[in-house]
């Protein structure tokens, strides 16, 4: 897991606490177990990787530093999916625009374990708070493979050593690709907040991570059913990378804020 910075500023500005899966009634405290010393970070955790590296290789001109990244984006086999609607009911927010949990919850939701049962991770979100600005930003996305891929070509220039290593790699294509990660793209402009609620099974590995454009800073907070802190990451970035194994099944709440003066178009990715 990538360093998460603890401070007091996200406590109160991205806590989500909403109510309580059926199936964690008398489960109080975190839902957070101990992972498994032979767990391996998976897709989620590779895709984030390819597009730090790619920022780095822009920034630095390197053609190889960016085809590291797009051999990496390449080996992932993602699954593109569309969120379904939380309701915003089910979330409070308090003078200071904080979110905390409901003092009485009406109803809990379902259970995740069957909205799961063919394999298909699902998740919803709702958006809250009036755009700061309608500056949409230089990017609609983050950059793909593909992108990647031409940016190396153009940063090799006439280097045929380069073009051949860009060329064979390209070739190589989805070979061997990790499978197994959802994705879901949020065009979230500047002042807004997403949060996206997410079910995940007891003493399974779990991988979140948000992967922006660059257009803008995201701040991002994940907690559980009951607010605790999970991971969140309040850096000078729009790309964050959180594991962890839960000790039941349950769900988790994901709050990304745009603080940026432009939309940053991002995808949520989980394993």
């Amino acid at each position: 897991m990538t360093l998460k910075a603890l401070s007091l500023a996200l406590a109160t500005t991205a806590l989500v606490a909403l109510n309580l899966p059926a199936v964690a009634e008398d489960a109080k405290g975190p839902n957070l177990g101990a992972t498994a010393e032979d767990a391996a970070p998976g897709a989620a955790a590779t895709m984030s990787l390819a597009q730090d590296l790619y920022a780095v290789g822009v920034a630095q001109g390197d053609a190889l530093t960016v085809l590291a990244a797009a051999k990496l984006a390449a080996s992932v086999e993602l699954t593109e999916a569309t969120a379904g609607a939380l309701d915003p009911a089910t979330i409070a927010f308090d003078e200071q625009e904080t979110l905390r949990k409901k003092a009485a919850p009406s109803a809990a939701p379902a259970a995740p374990a069957p909205m799961m049962a063919d394999g298909t991770r699902t998740a919803s979100v709702a958006t809250f708070f009036e755009a700061t600005s309608d500056d949409e930003g230089a990017s609609d996305a983050p950059v793909t493979a593909d992108q990647m891929f031409a940016k190396a070509t153009e940063l090799a220039g006439d280097d045929d050593v380069l073009l051949g290593l860009i060329e064979d790699a390209m070739a190589e294509g989805s070979r061997g690709r990790i499978g197994g990660a959802v994705e879901w793209l949020s065009r979230l402009p500047a002042g807004q907040t997403d949060v996206w609620e997410i079910p995940f099974y007891g003493n399974s590995y779990a991988e979140i991570a948000v992967a922006g454009d660059g257009d803008a800073d995201l701040d991002v907070a994940v907690t559980d059913e009951n607010g605790n802190v999970i991971c969140y990451d309040v850096s000078y970035s729009d790309r964050v990378y959180c594991d962890f194994t839960p000790s039941w099944d349950g769900y988790f709440y994901v709050t990304v804020q745009n603080i940026g003066g432009s939309r940053n178009s991002y995808y949520l990715l989980t394993n």
